[in-house]
């Protein structure tokens, strides 16, 4: 069945790509009528870009595969909470739904008190122990 537990665990391997490439294991999905259009990881080192997080390159790919700006009727599934500016891109693409793992207390937006496009619903938690996992795992490796 399609739920939001099937979309996080496509975002988790994701996630999973970018921890095997050394990346910060994050991974998204963009979801449009219950079909995968964009799948993305966290693509910082390799670009040497502090931009390409996992989901402005979900957001880029998804407004390509649709052709068009606006992502008005998908929703955006994402290992951990957007940061400030990825909630920035996701609100002015207009996103419907955001759908996060772990909260991130440092860096995410709700610690810049940010909401969402008005007519959009944000949940978060789902799968956040995997998330958070992996993310923990990472990190302690980096630093030994």
């Amino acid at each position: 069945m399609f739920d939001d537990h099937y979309f996080m665990k496509q975002a988790l391997v994701e996630a999973q790509k970018a921890y095997e490439a050394e990346e910060v294991p994050v991974g998204a999905v963009v979801v449009i009528d219950n079909k995968i259009i964009a799948r993305a990881h966290n693509l910082t080192e390799r670009l040497n870009d502090v931009t390409a997080h996992a989901e402005m390159q979900a957001i880029t790919s998804a407004a390509h595969f649709l052709n068009g700006k606006y992502l008005s009727d998908c929703c955006l599934y994402v290992t951990l909470e957007p940061c400030v500016m990825c909630m920035g891109a996701i609100y002015w693409s207009q996103l419907s739904k955001i759908v996060f793992g772990a909260e991130d207390k440092k860096r995410g937006y709700q610690q810049a008190q940010l909401e969402a496009h008005p007519k959009a619903t944000v949940d978060g938690g789902v799968m956040a122990e995997e998330a958070a996992a992996l993310l923990h795992d990472f990190f302690r490796k980096t630093r030994t």
